[in-house]
């Protein structure tokens, strides 16, 4: 249950984030917020994670914040695998990283 509901507020945090960031971040609707969701977290828990720790030594030296880098990076895979997420390169996925962890953080605040 927990799982699902971190799944609706990720949706949720990218629907926003794309509202915010358009007409560069584009989600069709909800549901394919949702589904982008999903596939971020799949590619997050997979790819994303060899990819953190392959750049633990930038991000020690950048205090953290190579860790954008590696999600605009995901976010573009993302943008490359589905049909209904688009990005309109790489400045603007690197955006939608760091407006996408505010709008998290402020949701699992607010939610859990």
């Amino acid at each position: 249950m927990d799982l699902l509901i971190k799944l609706l507020l990720n949706g949720l945090a990218l629907f926003a984030a794309a509202y915010l960031l358009r007409p560069h971040v584009r989600i069709d609707n909800f549901v394919s917020a949702l589904i982008t969701a999903l596939v971020l977290a799949v590619l997050n828990a997979t790819l994303g994670a060899i990819l953190n720790f392959l750049s633990l030594p930038l991000n020690f030296l950048t205090l953290g914040l190579f860790h954008f880098v590696v999600d605009a990076l995901i976010l573009l895979l993302a943008n490359h695998l589905l049909k209904g997420f688009q990005i309109r390169g790489f400045w603007w996925a690197l955006a939608l990283a760091v407006v996408l962890s505010i709008f998290n953080g402020i949701l699992y605040r607010l939610f859990t």
